[in-house]
C-alpha cells in the first residue's frame, strides 16, 4: 500500500528536501511541479538504489532548483507494517 504527500517549498530548498527523501528511504517516487501545478520532473527510487546511479537525477533537480521559484513536490512512500496496523485500528 502506498501513502501520498505534497510539500511547497522555494526552488533553493528543492534540492536539499529531495536529498533528505531519498535519506529517508521509504519514498518509492518523487514528482517535482511548478508552481502552475505543471509537472516537471518526476523519478522512482527503487529499494537498494545506489548513490552513484542518483547522481545524474540530483544534478537535474539542482539545474531545476536554480531555474524555478515555488515549486512542489508529490512523493509515494511505502507504507510501512505500523502504518498498516494504524490504519487497520482506526
Amino acid at each position: 500500500m502506498e501513502k501520498k504527500e505534497s510539500f511547497s517549498l522555494h526552488g533553493d530548498t528543492l534540492l536539499q528536501k529531495v536529498k533528505e527523501l531519498i535519506a529517508e528511504g521509504n519514498v518509492r517516487k518523487i514528482t517535482i511541479h511548478d508552481k502552475s501545478d505543471k509537472e516537471i520532473m518526476s523519478f522512482p527510487l527503487t529499494v537498494g538504489a545506489v548513490a552513484a546511479l542518483l547522481i545524474p537525477v540530483l544534478a537535474a533537480v539542482g539545474a531545476i532548483a536554480a531555474l524555478i521559484g515555488d515549486c512542489s513536490i508529490s512523493i509515494e512512500r511505502t507504507e510501512t507494517e505500523d502504518d498498516m496496523y494504524d490504519h487497520m485500528n482506526n
